[in-house]
């Protein structure tokens, strides 16, 4: 019987680019070392560029921006404003949606496919949490309509307490939401290291909560830390990496994460983009760990069809 080698279900690899110039004027050398790194694709600090004033994409930068992508051997994924928030308070809902509604129409503009987004956060003034998660569901359900019709997928990142945020969901619950808001172009993007600092924080099995999310998993971040929330007082961002606390963004290898028992625990759905994010910190280490990333990304197996689930 001959026997064939697992099919990944990892579409492409790639990692984000470090933020630069606002007006994304040194973008061009940017895009330089990913083609010379052989990368399939590279994540784009959408975040941090100026192409939005209060909602309105500035249409003339924008054009700016497809001509300076163009021409390029990979593709490209958007990660948007990471102050978008669907659980913020009624009031300052429709700024959020206006954000992220200008955020697809950029993703769209330039070819790209997935836009990471992240999920929300309840503060001490947004009220009832169970308000706001049905907030971010609405208010989900109608960005993906603006997705999908765009050809573009929100992938909704999960995250982890810190401030004053009283809750934000924990990998599990996050895939409960998906699940009940049963839209084609809202999946997740699952960051594992924020995993484990969430659930670190709550006392919960962080492999556990993981494989519940993976089944929702179109886009991935991957990256080290030791699961550790930030407790300390640091002075120096480098003393964070000293005690290992917080989200640091360490190259793959360099942390704490059991990268064996995540990849065992979450097969993914095909057509699953792999990204690494690394702290600009560690930047001199980003030629050693591409061939880091793509042996990392190999270690995941593809979900079973849902006719093997249910024959088995």
């Amino acid at each position: 019987m001959q026997m064939h080698a697992p099919i990944s279900p990892i579409r492409a690899v790639g990692y984000s680019l470090r933020e630069g110039s606002p007006e994304f004027d040194d973008l061009g050398p940017a895009l330089d070392e990913a083609e010379a790194l052989g990368v399939d694709v590279v994540e784009l600090p959408v975040y941090a560029w100026h192409l939005i004033v209060s909602g309105r994409v500035l249409e003339a930068r924008l054009k700016d921006l497809e001509r300076a992508l163009k021409g390029r051997p990979f593709g490209y994924t958007v990660h948007g404003p990471l102050a978008i928030n669907l659980m913020d308070v009624p009031e300052r809902l429709p700024r959020h949606e206006a954000v992220l509604a200008a955020s697809i129409e950029i993703t769209a503009a330039i070819g790209a496919r997935n836009l990471v987004m992240h999920t929300g956060l309840v503060r001490i003034e947004t009220g009832d949490i169970e308000v706001a998660y049905s907030r971010q569901r609405e208010a989900l359900a109608r960005a993906g309509d603006k997705a999908e019709a765009a050809g573009v997928t929100l992938c909704v990142e999960n995250v982890f307490r810190f401030g004053e945020v009283r809750e934000t969901a924990t990998p599990a619950k996050l895939a409960g939401e998906l699940a009940a808001i049963d839209h084609a172009a809202v999946r997740a993007t699952i960051d594992f290291s924020h995993a484990f600092i969430r659930c670190t924080d709550a006392r919960l099995d962080p492999i556990a909560e993981l494989a519940a999310l993976a089944p929702f998993a179109r886009h991935l971040h991957l990256h080290d830390s030791y699961g550790r929330p930030s407790d300390l007082w640091t002075f120096d961002p480098a003393e964070a990496v000293a005690f290992g606390e917080g989200d640091l963004h360490l190259p793959l290898g360099w942390g704490g994460i059991d990268w064996e028992a995540v990849t065992a625990a979450c097969p993914l759905p095909p057509d699953t983009t792999a990204i690494m994010e690394l702290n600009p910190r560690h930047w001199r280490e980003l030629g050693d760990q591409v061939p880091v990333l793509r042996a990392l990304a190999d270690r995941f197996r593809a979900e079973a069809p849902a006719a093997m689930q249910e024959a088995g």
